[in-house]
């Protein structure tokens, strides 16, 4: 047989993949992106809720943030993302962060390369919105000579639940059974909901932070959490003949629940109305069969610190980077000991006025 006519096999030359590109979303246009984004975020078996995308619109409606988010595009698909929320301040200056009032935050992408790449654009846009720095909340340090600065100072409070509430309660030890137990037995009881529950939740809220001597938020963003994620957010209020002694949000992420705010009156202590609140966070959690319940962040050795720890969580990394362009990171944080002669100012405040001046101050700070 001639050479010719042998059968020729074809050969598959490996199709060259186009470079990575990065488009900035703005205010206008991330309405219609926000599904997709969604559903990036989602592949994960465990990511918190804060890590959703339509925070982005929350933040601009509870917090008048002006929203960005960076996206890394590969042949027509998505290969990271980078939310980001441009925080404005006549007071304090101007800050581009991911994302306010979240533990969580910064950039998620395929790979470091993709990771870098968004980081390295989210800098460009520091400079060009004039921010006094870029923050990026993350959990695990992602390396870039642009972030130069980290905060390492807090842990993440982190419990693995079991798969029934009867299986958390036999893991509680036996102080913290019968803590709770106490607080059932003052007659407290827990009530679930949403906006209707909104007025007695912020007022042990902003009763709290005003006894902590912090400036509370606007109840319109705890409005807009509610109304944005109206089957992973909820309220919890526990409290007796019409009075509200502990409050929290919880929310429902991809396997993950979180509470960021949280709040119980003193003058209820001994009553154990905290311990009791925090069972029925966890019992609810475990009922949604979730397989991990985020406490927050917490100092190392505070009494915050410890109080999640009694319950069995576990510390995990938070570690908060910058890129600075002017003074520091520790300029606005609440250790800062410049600010305890306004710590105490405000704790002596009416509650009524820190609602007024609270919103509008917190809203400035990152």
């Amino acid at each position: 047989m001639s050479l010719l006519n042998l059968p020729v096999k074809p050969v598959l030359l490996p199709v060259e993949k186009r470079p990575l590109t990065v488009r900035l979303h703005e205010s206008r246009d991330l309405a219609s992106q926000l599904s997709r984004f969604e559903s990036y975020v989602g592949r994960g078996s465990q990511v918190p809720l804060s890590r959703h995308p339509f925070w982005l619109t929350v933040l601009e409606q509870g917090l008048g943030h002006v929203p960005y988010c960076l996206e890394a595009v590969q042949d027509g698909e998505t290969r990271g993302i980078l939310p980001l929320a441009y925080v404005r301040s006549l007071l304090f200056g101007r800050f581009l962060v991911g994302l306010p009032y979240l533990n969580y935050g910064g950039v998620l992408a395929d790979d470091e390369a993709t990771a870098n790449l968004l980081i390295g654009r989210a800098v460009e846009l520091a400079g060009k919105l004039g921010a006094r720095h870029l923050e990026l909340r993350h959990e695990r340090p992602t390396e870039h000579p642009e972030l130069t600065a980290r905060l390492t100072s807090k842990v993440h409070m982190r419990l693995k639940l079991p798969s029934t509430p009867g299986q958390m309660w036999d893991r509680l030890s036996a102080k913290v059974r019968n803590q709770v137990r106490k607080g059932q037995k003052s007659g407290l009881v827990a009530a679930w909901g949403k906006e209707d529950l909104l007025a007695e939740f912020y007022d042990v809220f902003s009763q709290n932070m005003r006894d902590l001597g912090t400036p509370v938020y606007g109840r319109q963003l705890f409005a807009a959490i509610l109304r944005h994620f109206p089957e992973r957010a909820e309220l919890c209020v526990v409290g007796a003949e019409g009075r509200s002694a502990a409050a929290g949000l919880l929310l429902h992420g991809w396997g993950v629940t979180e509470v960021p705010s949280a709040s119980s009156l003193r003058r209820y202590n001994p009553t154990c109305a905290n311990m009791l609140l925090y069972w029925h966070l966890l019992e609810r959690a475990v009922q949604r069969g979730q397989q991990l319940f985020d406490f927050g962040r917490s100092t190392v050795d505070s009494n915050t610190h410890r109080f999640k720890k009694q319950w069995g969580a576990e510390p995990a990394p938070a570690e908060w980077q910058f890129h600075v362009r002017r003074g520091d990171v520790g300029d606005l944080r609440p250790e800062n000991p410049r600010y305890q002669r306004f710590i105490r100012m405000w704790q002596r405040l009416p509650v009524a006025l820190t609602r007024v001046f609270g919103p509008l101050i917190v809203r400035g700070i990152p």
